[in-house]
């Protein structure tokens, strides 16, 4: 979170217009020159700065003087310090983050340059662990480690008051929720109405995966219900749609869960999309039941799985039970309408190419709507470290972190991952080729592996050799090189690919019909099909129009 600290690797974003300027949920006149500025530099529009209107709401009677004003990373650091020096505040608070690091990083050498009087203070995960020589830090005056709700209040007053402390990092310890002010009133209408709003119900984690951050945070604090549920109800009220739970265990109390679960069935209206990351085998009837009740798409659980591999699991200290994840993946796929995202992450140690195939293919079995395939990082202050020596782990020295081989795993079959990992959401994930993805694996001709993992990485290696790249591939091209494939190399019927295909493109609500497929569609091919025809976010929306037709 932005410097409350909370630790969580969420993606905030910029704001309605770049460099908006918050003043307590409203606009106000801009001769309003705030003391204190709190800041960041988001990483997508959809998303919006929790930990920063955490701290504002925290700020007691200094939030009559203090404004939140939110950036994006593909900002020039040089703007955006001309608009945060155009304001004339007295203290900075900056939220760092694996994002952000390096342009932040210039914009406080910049203000620093211009302002040397001006007070910079961070606060967030890429300071709070292993800061030592990070320039960023050099560059600062203060660093608040771990949840700043309250210390950054403090802090603030102390500079304020013409006593600054001497001490330069100050930790912050966990508070306690029945300290804190709510900040949900801090969403403002521009947010509600073009964003995903994060909430939280409780904070803090109790299992001690090596590679999450939320293994350092092991205390379970759970949100005054009556005052959350209070607040999720006027920003309901106000026209939230979709509201991003950033609970690391939504399910690990089943009453709250319920309780949280029949609320927002009772206030459901179409278009509500609400987000949950779930313990995958912790699923009981309670839950089940309230689950079932809801409409397709208004639920997506994100269900960390990791590692079906149960060596792997226990050298990081992941706790789960596989029989009973498969049950509950089972029970969601066929029995509910829940958006179904479910984790797998490639380079953990012990974890070899085989092993990882196996797992995935296990998943794929399962039937998820997504699935995402990360790529191991290694997390300032997280314990995977401990392994560095026994299994040869060597990661990128800067951001995000990636392994970029290990014992099991080298350098080549590495990057070749990285490209599956990237090829998979761009295909299969994103909702674009829901029927001609399975084609890819569908064929059980001589010579080619019926696994999915290893079909795909042939489809992978593949689109690389044609390409070069990873990115900028548009979706017309994209098709025409799938359609390639899938014709001159797994040597399937033309006419039916095009139809998959075809139909694939239609459930995109587009019609115009490809060149390279107008031969190969016969006269019985539909030539309109309804798009999405959803408030729900659009790769989601052709997910669940695929399993509901």
């Amino acid at each position: 979170m932005l410097l409350s600290g909370l630790l969580l690797n969420i993606s905030p974003a910029r704001a309605e217009s770049s460099g908006r300027l918050l003043f307590l949920g409203k606009r106000q006149p801009k001769r309003h020159m705030p003391d204190i500025l709190l800041t960041t530099l988001n990483a997508k529009f959809i998303h919006a700065a929790f930990g920063l209107r955490y701290l504002l709401a925290n700020l007691g009677t200094l939030k009559p003087r203090a404004s939140l004003i939110e950036f994006d990373i593909r900002q020039r650091p040089l703007e955006i310090a001309e608009a945060i020096l155009a304001q004339n505040p007295r203290i900075v608070g900056i939220g760092i983050y694996i994002w952000n690091l390096a342009p932040a990083t210039e914009l406080v050498a910049v203000l620093k340059r211009l302002r040397p009087d001006l007070r910079v203070i961070l606060g967030g995960p890429e300071v709070s662990y292993d800061s030592q020589g990070e320039r960023i830090v050099e560059l600062s005056d203060y660093v608040i480690t771990g949840e700043a709700d309250l210390l950054f209040a403090e802090l603030c007053q102390s500079i304020l008051d013409g006593a600054p402390p001497a001490k330069k990092v100050h930790a912050a310890p966990p508070p306690e929720f029945t300290t804190l002010q709510l900040p949900y009133d801090l969403y403002s209408d521009a947010d509600i109405a073009n964003r995903i709003l994060y909430v939280e119900a409780s904070r803090g984690c109790p299992f001690s995966c090596e590679f999450c951050l939320s293994s350092l945070d092991i205390p379970i604090r759970q949100a005054p219900l009556d005052l959350f549920l209070n607040g999720m109800d006027e920003l309901l009220r106000r026209g939230a749609r979709q509201l991003k739970f950033v609970d690391r265990t939504f399910n690990l109390n089943i009453q709250v869960s319920r309780t949280i679960l029949e609320f927002l069935l009772a206030r459901y209206q179409p278009g509500h999309f609400f987000h949950f990351e779930m313990i995958p085998d912790r699923l009981p009837e309670e839950l089940r039941e309230i689950i079932v009740r809801f409409p397709a798409g208004a639920l997506q659980f994100e269900v960390g799985i990791q590692t079906f591999n149960p060596e792997v699991s226990d050298l990081i200290h992941r706790r789960q039970n596989l029989q009973r994840l498969e049950e509950n993946l089972r029970f969601l796929r066929t029995q509910t309408g829940v958006h179904i995202h479910a984790d797998l992450i490639a380079g953990l140690p012990g974890e070899t190419l085989e092993s990882f195939a196996a797992g995935f293919d296990r998943l794929v079995g399962l039937g998820p709507h997504e699935i995402q395939l990360g790529i191991l990082k290694r997390l300032k202050g997280t314990p995977i470290s401990r392994h560095d020596e026994e299994w040869a782990m060597v990661y990128t020295p800067h951001p995000p972190y990636e392994i970029l081989q290990n014992r099991l795993i080298d350098f080549p079959t590495m990057q070749r991952l990285r490209r599956f990992a990237r090829f998979w959401d761009l295909v299969a994930n994103s909702g674009n080729f829901l029927e001609s993805t399975p084609l890819i694996w569908a064929s059980a001709s001589a010579g080619l592996s019926p696994s999915p993992f290893q079909r795909f990485l042939q489809w992978s290696d593949w689109l690389y050799s044609q390409t070069g790249r990873t990115d900028s591939i548009s979706l017309l091209r994209l098709m025409e090189f799938l359609f390639r494939y899938l014709t001159d190399v797994q040597r399937l019927s033309k006419e039916q690919v095009a139809e998959a295909i075809w139909r694939d493109y239609l459930r995109g609500g587009r019609e115009d019909k490809p060149g390279f497929l107008k031969n190969h569609l016969t006269d019985s091919t539909p030539t309109r099909k309804p798009g999405p025809g959803s408030a729900l976010p659009k790769r989601q929306a052709r997910h669940i129009q695929a399993s509901s037709g």
